[in-house]
């Protein structure tokens, strides 16, 4: 794939009170057929005129992104779902009006007029509409939707500031919208609802325990969206490829947790059979069992209390970034969550991020 270098231009936006020139200037970039990196309620999101075939070729070109891998069209009104979307069946319907505006993509049939760059020449769309007052009135002033992956070069942890967007991405879009730290950390919830029952096909920052009570009815959690291997063919992001990775070795350490003293004796065990082949490893672990490795002397960083898996989940892709700047460090060993709500998010980004290079203990 071809390379590029761009003149790129960084601008701060408060969310809390919007400068709607600042917006138009970004949306100007996205009518020219340029990229914009843009802040949403889950990560960062690369953006460009999801009717333009040039411009999305632009956002596969600056991510390095494979371009079998769908890219997610980004709505601010029901009215634009009907431009993107054909054959909307009522259960659709029906969770947009409970989450959106809010962190779960819709994986639906394709309007004739979306470009197949958009969805890999499939015949399906991922649509979302994001809670975020910037991405909204980027969408808005743009007058188009906008198609839209995370802003990071692939493979590499989703950004979740407008810091890690400028690390990633800088000299290879147009604009970076910057408006501070996201909320959720992981991406939306992607829910294929093509099928009967529907299939999860990425968990997210809406649990898919809430998308089964809205529907009453089970949908279907395949073993890749669980972090366990890949899908065969992408039909949205996060299904395929490695993603997440830091660049430092990841381990995941699964095990028992209804007792943390016992499971965190077992990782340290791990960490400490690492330790003597010559690894200098950190432990990343829950607010609960940090104690435990303070007091054996390891290394830790904490990624927040298992009671608040929301803040685990918050942390996650920042905390794979830092492992990356730790000095002496060679290797982290994560411990495992629960596979309840916002866990099972954290194990599916966990396992692909460590090219499913897990220990159960």
């Amino acid at each position: 794939m071809e390379d590029i270098s761009v003149n790129t231009k960084v601008l701060r936006v408060d969310p809390q009170n919007i400068d709607i020139d600042i917006i138009r200037e970004a949306a100007e970039a996205i009518r020219r057929g340029g990229t914009v990196a843009f802040p949403t309620e889950t990560v960062y999101g690369l953006g460009a005129d999801t009717y333009n075939p040039e411009a999305v070729k632009k956002v596969f070109i600056a991510k390095r992104r494979p371009m079998d891998n769908p890219l997610i069209v980004h709505i601010h009104s029901m009215e634009q779902l009907y431009e993107i979307a054909v054959k909307v069946p009522p259960e659709a319907e029906r969770l947009a009006r409970r989450f959106w505006p809010g962190p779960m993509t819709l994986l639906l049939w394709k309007a004739e007029r979306v470009p197949p760059e958009v969805t890999a020449g499939r015949p399906t769309v991922a649509v979302r509409m994001p809670a975020h007052p910037v991405a909204l009135a980027l969408i808005r002033e743009s007058g188009v939707p906008i198609a839209a992956p995370s802003a990071n070069l692939a493979g590499r942890p989703s950004p979740t500031t407008g810091e890690h967007v400028v690390r990633d991405l800088f000299g290879r879009v147009d604009v970076i919208l910057d408006a501070g730290e996201t909320v959720y950390g992981v991406e939306s919830t992607i829910v294929d609802l093509t099928r009967d029952p529907p299939v999860l096909l990425r968990p997210g920052g809406l649990p898919v325990e809430e998308v089964e009570r809205e529907l009453g009815k089970r949908v279907e959690v395949p073993p890749f969206a669980r972090g366990l291997g890949q899908a065969d063919v992408a039909l949205a992001p996060g299904m395929k490829y490695r993603h997440y990775a830091p660049l430092k070795r990841l381990v995941i350490v699964e095990g028992d947790y209804g007792d943390l003293r016992a499971y965190a004796s077992k990782v340290i065990d791990v960490v400490r059979r690492e330790a003597a082949k010559g690894v200098r490893p950190v432990v990343l672990c829950s607010s609960e069992t940090a104690p435990y490795y303070e007091a054996q002397g390891i290394r830790y960083v904490e990624l927040g209390p298992r009671g608040n898996i929301f803040i685990v989940a918050r942390n996650l892709f920042k905390t794979f970034r830092l492992i990356d700047e730790l000095p002496d460090v060679d290797a982290a060993f994560m411990e495992g969550f629960e596979e309840r709500g916002l866990g099972l998010a954290v194990m599916n980004r966990a396992r692909k991020a460590s090219g499913f290079s897990i220990i159960r203990v």
